[in-house]
């Protein structure tokens, strides 16, 4: 009965730790993605006297979905917003993604949805 006891309790240990790293994984790939979007964003005007022409909103939509990539986040085109703030060397862009990740546990799986922004929301 103790032998018993002590493999479930391995078990158990182990779905834990498992799903916390397919979470953590998620949670934190999706953390470095929003501060690439971030950055990505406040880069399409002019910034520090440097004018960078903004271009067009596929490239900047491609330009997301290749940045989701390094980070192991598949998107398609449709999955990315791109939004012009402003025009002319002022200008900024909102990009965004709206994504979400399976977690695969042994007797059940779920999705984790996330939206990352260019937008800073108080921070």
């Amino acid at each position: 009965m103790r032998n018993l006891k002590i493999i479930l309790g391995i078990v158990a240990l182990v779905l834990a730790l498992r799903t916390g790293w397919q979470i953590g994984s998620a949670v934190v790939a999706n953390m470095n993605f929003q501060e690439d979007l971030r950055d990505m964003g406040s880069q399409a005007g002019a910034h520090v006297g440097v004018v960078v022409p903004p271009g067009s909103d596929e490239d900047a939509a491609r330009a997301v979905i290749r940045k989701a990539k390094e980070h192991g986040i598949e998107l398609e085109p449709g999955q990315v917003t791109v939004r012009r703030i402003g025009s002319g060397e002022t200008s900024t862009l909102y990009l965004a993604a709206d994504y979400t990740v399976p977690i695969n546990l042994v007797l059940f799986s779920f999705n984790l949805h996330f939206i990352p922004s260019s937008e800073r929301n108080g921070s």
